[in-house]
C-alpha cells in the first residue's frame, strides 16, 4: 500500500525524490531549511500548496483538485506512459483495450531516445489500470478493497460503450472544471513547450500534445468560452483575440500559478 501511494504521488508529481540540490528541493519549515537527499521524498510546490500545512484541499474534497491531479498524470510521459498516450497521442474518441495496448507499445518503442524503456507486459497492466482510473468498476464477488473506484472516476472523462466492447472519451463541457485550473494548466503547458513565444494559436491550445484542449477533452466551444474569460481572470495578463481573423491567445506578462489557485480555493 505504501509503495502504491508513493508511486501515484510521484506519477502525479505531488512528491519528488531528493537529489541533494537545496535550490530545488528545500522547504521552509518553522523558519528552518530542510534539504531532502536521494532516497528521500519531498512535496513539490503543487503538493505542498494542496496537501501541506494550511493547504488548499488537504482532504481531496474539491473536484478542482482531481482535475489538477489528472493533468499531472496525463502529462507525465515516463511515469504514466499509457495515460500520456491516451490523452495526447491517441487519435479518435473510442478504443478497445487490446488495440490500446498494442498501439501504446508501438509508440513507446519509437520514443526510446526521449523516455525510459518500458516493457510490453508493463504496458498491458497499465492499460487495465488506466481504464480503472477513469471508469467505474463492475462490482462482483471480489475483495471489497479491489472494488474501490479511483477518485478520478468523478471527472467522467471516459465511459464504457453500450455494447461493452470498448470505451469512449467524453469530449465537451466539464461542469466541475474551474477556469482557474484551466489557466494554471495552460500556463504550465506554455512554459513547458512554448516559453519563447508571446502568443499561442487556438489550434495549439486545443490539439497540441499536453494542451488543455486534449488533456481535459474539451470541445472548441468550451475552450473558446474559457479563453474569452481569461483577460478578466488574469487582470489582462492573458488576452484572447479573433479580430484579425486568427484566433490567438496573447501573453502580456507572466502568471503567478499559486495566485491562480488561491483565487479559486480562496
Amino acid at each position: 500500500m505504501v509503495s502504491s501511494i508513493r508511486h501515484w504521488c510521484r506519477a502525479s508529481r505531488l512528491i519528488e525524490e531528493g537529489r541533494g540540490q537545496p535550490s530545488q528541493l528545500t522547504m521552509q519549515l518553522s523558519e528552518q531549511k530542510t534539504v531532502y537527499h536521494r532516497g528521500q521524498f519531498a512535496p513539490t510546490q503543487l503538493g505542498s500548496a494542496i496537501f501541506g500545512e494550511n493547504g488548499f484541499d488537504p482532504y481531496l474534497d474539491d473536484p478542482a483538485t482531481l482535475w489538477l491531479i489528472h493533468w499531472q498524470i496525463a502529462t507525465n510521459t515516463n511515469q504514466a506512459t499509457a495515460w500520456y498516450w491516451a490523452f495526447n497521442v491517441l487519435r479518435g474518441n473510442q478504443f478497445t483495450p487490446s488495440t490500446f495496448a498494442r498501439k501504446v507499445y508501438e509508440w513507446a518503442q519509437q520514443q526510446k531516445q526521449s523516455m525510459r524503456p518500458v516493457s510490453e507486459n508493463t504496458l498491458r497492466r497499465d492499460v487495465n489500470c488506466f481504464i480503472r482510473t477513469y471508469c467505474q468498476s463492475r462490482h462482483s464477488d471480489t475483495v471489497v478493497e479491489e472494488t474501490f473506484d479511483c477518485p478520478l472516476v468523478e471527472l467522467n472523462l471516459i465511459a464504457e460503450l453500450p455494447d461493452g466492447d470498448g470505451y469512449e472519451f467524453q469530449r465537451g463541457d466539464k461542469e466541475t472544471l474551474p477556469i482557474e485550473v484551466v489557466a494554471w494548466a495552460l500556463d504550465t503547458f506554455w512554459k513547458s513547450y512554448f516559453s519563447w513565444r508571446e502568443s499561442l494559436s487556438f489550434s495549439d491550445l486545443m490539439y497540441a500534445p499536453s494542451s488543455p484542449g486534449r488533456v481535459f477533452r474539451l470541445d472548441e466551444d468550451t475552450m473558446t468560452a474559457y479563453l474569452e474569460k481569461f483577460e478578466q481572470l488574469t487582470d489582462g495578463a492573458l488576452q484572447y483575440d479573433e479580430t484579425t481573423g486568427l484566433k490567438q491567445l496573447y501573453r502580456h506578462r507572466s502568471l503567478d500559478q499559486t495566485e491562480l489557485l488561491k483565487r479559486y480555493y480562496g
